[in-house]
């Protein structure tokens, strides 16, 4: 009984090792199979283990909305040809009283350096306007280096701070030159030197065409704007410390100048997204500023033709299309913004980390600046010069300024909203009738050729004749391209 019961439990003994084996054999064949089949998938789809990565923040995701165009080795070139000749005009003077906001007083300072040249006389230093909508007292040593502007120059004309006081109580002869005037004026109006010492000129915007001037006087406008005119001292500090805070930030930043200020919405009559009450606000503050010519004027015609600076709303639907991811630092290089957060909610929503200079500058770096509109411009500027990408929601001073002074330095990326294209685009999608990524599809290609590529300035309008043709034109400053930059074939030609 005890040997047949041994027998029997060895026997059992086996039997459990043989089915344990079998198991196990059985067990091994599943996993092969298990795993032949992730590697055949693996071998199929080879880049989902060599393109596994950390992923990505959301600044890196897409350079290309960084990148700006190829410059093609294009380079600024202001230096005079060798048949440029300095202006004297020791006894001859030209005082100047400058008109408009900071851009257009810039500008203008620059219009009259050259017609100083053109004129041979010696330029007295500017005086900028005090009674603008801003009502900013600045002197021109309050906004610029006075010092350095004269000594930029002094191989171009004489400039001087004021006029002799034997010269002070002389009759002047006062002039309105015509705007978008020739050389050929100019050398005309030496005539007055005839009868004066001193010509006064009332206004200084826009006294120059954009267009067939001599090379050596497109370039003295050019070395006048971008060398001589650098801001003052105080501004100059401030503006390099807010770029670098805004670098510690964020290693790129778009300047986005939104115009959508109380007095750009009232003198465009453009009240689209704004409540009755708004637009009543603004219609009776048009009605009151004198010298707005237009009082009344149809906002949804302005807005179908483009005239309207986009609001903010529009501005976050337009960086969403072009691909800015919603982390994007943006600086609003701009006043205060209509209806404040009410509206500007309407971007922050989208794009919560949107910074304004009071934000970057401490207040008693700001307190010297108070009230004095043109100074903070000033501030404003710089930092869109500075910037990744520039993009303004309106064609102003400041932005056609801006975006003249990037493609200077090099072709830096302008994003310049096709406004009257985007209306039918953003009223298509409000109705339901785009989706996001047909919405996105059509702004890029909208947009293809308008980031600031190289290209020559544009001219007037085919059929359009006579002085309509100097007024339409592609302003000088806003693309001094062909004469103030050159191409590494034409370096000799400096």
């Amino acid at each position: 009984m005890v040997n047949r019961g041994h027998r029997t439990t060895r026997r059992t003994s086996h039997f459990s090792i043989t089915l344990y084996i079998f198991l196990l054999f059985v067990f091994s064949i599943f996993v092969f199979f298990f795993y032949s089949k992730d590697i055949s998938e693996d071998d199929r789809n080879p880049l989902v283990i060599s393109e596994k990565k950390e992923p990505e923040s959301e600044e890196n995701a897409d350079n290309s909305v960084w990148e700006a165009s190829h410059s093609h080795g294009l380079h600024p070139c202001v230096k005079p040809t060798v048949r440029y000749k300095a202006a004297l005009g020791w006894n001859r003077y030209l005082t100047v009283k400058s008109n408009g906001g900071l851009n257009q007083m810039r500008t203008g300072i620059a219009d009259m350096v050259a017609v100083a040249h053109v004129m041979n006389a010696t330029l007295v230093i500017p005086q900028l306007d005090k009674r603008s909508f801003w009502q900013d007292s600045s002197t021109f040593s309050d906004i610029f280096d006075e010092n350095h502007f004269i000594e930029t120059l002094q191989g171009d004309l004489r400039i001087i701070k004021e006029l002799p006081k034997e010269i002070e109580s002389l009759p002047r002869a006062r002039k309105h030159f015509t705007s978008w005037s020739g050389v050929g004026y100019y050398e005309e109006m030496t005539q007055l030197w005839k009868e004066h010492q001193v010509i006064h000129v009332a206004k200084s915007d826009s006294r120059l065409a954009n267009n067939e001037l001599p090379l050596d006087i497109q370039r003295l406008r050019c070395r006048a704007l971008y060398n001589a005119l650098r801001f003052s001292p105080p501004i100059e500090r401030l503006g390099k410390k807010l770029v670098n805070r805004l670098r510690t930030r964020a290693s790129r930043y778009v300047a986005l100048h939104l115009r959508y200020e109380k007095d750009m919405l009232s003198f465009t009559g453009c009240t689209y997204g704004l409540t009755d009450a708004e637009a009543e606000e603004l219609r009776v503050m048009r009605e009151n500023t004198n010298h707005w010519k237009i009082k009344v004027i149809n906002s949804t015609e302005q807005r179908i033709d483009g005239f309207c600076p986009l609001t903010p709303k529009e501005v976050g639907l337009f960086l969403q299309a072009l691909g800015y991811p919603p982390s994007t630092l943006i600086y609003i290089a701009a006043g205060e913004i209509y209806g404040g957060n009410t509206h500007l909610s309407e971007l922050t929503s989208h794009f919560p980390n949107v910074i304004f200079k009071e934000m970057l500058a401490t207040p008693e770096e700001l307190r010297g600046f108070a009230n004095h509109a043109s100074q903070t411009a000033a501030l404003d500027y710089l930092i869109s010069v500075e910037s990744d990408v520039f993009i303004p929601s309106h064609s102003g001073n400041m932005a056609r300024a801006v975006e003249g002074h990037r493609r200077f330095l090099g072709h830096q990326k302008t994003i310049t909203p096709d406004r009257k294209g985007l209306v039918e685009i953003f009223d298509n999608l409000e109705a339901g009738q785009l989706e996001g990524p047909s919405f996105s599809h059509l702004v890029k290609h909208l947009h293809k050729n308008r980031q600031g590529a190289p290209r020559k300035r544009a001219g007037a309008p085919p059929g359009v004749k006579g002085r309509a043709r100097s007024r339409l034109e592609e302003p000088f400053y806003q693309n001094p391209y062909p004469e103030c930059i050159c191409s590494s074939r034409t370096r000799v030609r400096k």
